[in-house]
């Protein structure tokens, strides 16, 4: 078992979880709640990542955050290292690639909130702030988790955009995914299956209790 490659792909996904977090509320609310002209156009470059190859998404990302690139050269001068091949870089990655994961529940969320109920609360003079905090967000809240959960859990098993961003680097890239890769490909058909098991029993685990709190909250609200 490589616990550093877990460790690994368990640091890339809480990172992935806690910068989309924020982004899928405002994105996902910003969607459900406005119309605007080219609103399909933006919900279609949202869902992208979904329908992409993994490796072609990962093509295009290896090509922006080259060291020749502007990204790249830009995120040279800041930090002193490069952005491909590198923990940093696979975070981004991983945020890019998880959109979809991330914004459509969140929206599905936010559109379960009637409308009625956030005229209520502007009518009794919340700001807009206080009703997303004190309204609906705790109505929206199982889209929300959805969302989390399905980032998390899809975070943990990609493989191509990690391998094509950040390749096979032990302790700086090489995520779990990668290892059962290389465990097959070095016939360790034992130490494959024990990590694949492992993170399939992490998935399992992630969504039951997903369900099981949405369940609760859905029955406090109700």
């Amino acid at each position: 078992m490589d616990w550093t490659a877990l460790w690994l792909s368990m640091r890339l996904a809480g990172w992935t979880v806690f910068i989309l977090l924020p982004v899928s509320v405002f994105v996902g609310r910003f969607l459900a709640y406005r119309r605007f002209r080219g609103k399909g156009l933006v919900e279609a470059l949202v869902m992208l990542p979904l329908v992409l190859p993994p490796t072609v998404l990962g093509f295009y990302l290896l090509v922006a955050f080259g060291r020749n690139s502007p990204v790249g050269e830009l995120w040279h001068s800041l930090f002193g290292s490069q952005l491909v091949f590198s923990f940093q870089g696979l975070v981004v990655a991983s945020i890019l690639f998880n959109l979809p994961f991330a914004i459509q529940p969140a929206q599905r969320g936010f559109e379960a909130v009637p409308v009625e109920v956030r005229e209520a609360a502007a009518c009794c003079g919340m700001s807009p702030l206080r009703s997303l905090w004190r309204v609906e967000l705790p109505l929206a809240w199982p889209g929300l988790m959805t969302a989390m959960v399905l980032t998390f859990a899809h975070t943990l098993g990609e493989f191509g955009i990690v391998l094509m961003v950040g390749g096979s680097i032990p302790g700086e890239t090489k995520t779990i995914a990668i290892a059962i890769y290389d465990r097959v490909q070095g016939f360790d058909d034992q130490g494959a299956a024990t990590m694949s098991a492992v993170l399939v029993a992490i998935s399992l685990v992630a969504i039951t209790v997903t369900y099981a709190l949405s369940a609760r909250v859905g029955r406090r609200l109700s």
